[in-house]
């Protein structure tokens, strides 16, 4: 139960009983907005952005985390202690997927984008969420989990990692986790976008808060056993559509600028 004036959220799992540490949770929208005054007069503050994402988070994840907890995905992949980061920067074992696998697609992404698996390592270790500090080690695998997935996110999605990508990927995320500090983020991204691609940023802000909306839950996924299916397999299974209007919004921007 969680206790209004913070303490500590206790989550039975079977016999286990986990108590989460949520002083710290409250949401600090004065904190938020004196960072996005930051942020915004210094675009290219990246600390700002986590200022702001800490601060509106709130309880956000351990809500996400008792939710994956009840799943039987989640059950299983607590039980089994499974590392995602262990399976995803496996290339070799990636490599024997088939051509249009998830797990196939996933691994030319990480080439593409020149991610290595070294990279993925450092990524991981210097960006744990302040949230999973000083907490139980199932909330911390969950937290590391959900952060990790990320990118197969990006694969599914098909929104890329230019700024616009992330942006409408931030915005399907909002709409599957509800963490308002992400919200957040993904409007100040989308008004940012808007100055350089137009006003059809906002069309494909909202289309990708609404696919996130219609979509499967993604953070229960069993996603070890998904990357050998076919990618436009578990796009359907999972209600994931394409992202058409992001797509003809990059196009006809380098059109415009060739």
């Amino acid at each position: 139960m969680t206790s209004p004036n913070g303490g500590l959220i206790s989550l039975n799992t079977g016999n286990l009983r986990i108590q989460m540490k949520s002083s710290a949770r409250r949401m600090q929208p004065i904190v938020a907005a004196k960072a996005l005054k930051r942020l915004i007069a210094n675009p290219d503050n990246t600390e700002e952005v986590f200022a702001i994402i800490r601060a509106m988070s709130g309880d956000s994840l351990f809500k996400t985390y008792k939710r994956f907890q009840s799943t039987e995905t989640g059950k299983k992949v607590l039980d089994e202690k499974r590392e995602l980061l262990e399976t995803l920067q496996d290339k070799k074992r990636l490599a024997q997927f088939s051509a249009g696998s998830l797990g196939h697609a996933y691994l030319s992404f990480v080439r593409a984008e020149k991610i290595t698996a070294e990279g993925l390592v450092e990524a991981s270790e210097e960006n744990v969420p302040a949230e999973l500090e000083n907490q139980p080690e199932e909330v911390v695998a969950f937290g590391k989990r959900m952060r990790d997935q990320h990118d197969l996110w990006h694969v599914l999605t098909g929104y890329g990692r230019d700024t616009f990508g992330e942006v409408c990927l931030l915005a399907f995320t909002y709409a599957q986790t509800r963490n308002r500090g992400l919200g957040l983020i993904a409007i100040v991204g989308a008004f940012r976008q808007y100055r350089e691609l137009g006003s059809g940023v906002f069309k494909a802000f909202f289309v990708a808060y609404t696919a996130g909306k219609r979509a499967a839950w993604l953070p229960q996924q069993d996603w070890e056993a998904m990357l050998k299916d076919p990618i436009n397999e578990v796009r359907q299974q999972l209600n994931i559509p394409r992202p058409k209007v992001y797509q003809r919004i990059l196009e006809n921007f380098a059109l415009a600028n060739a």
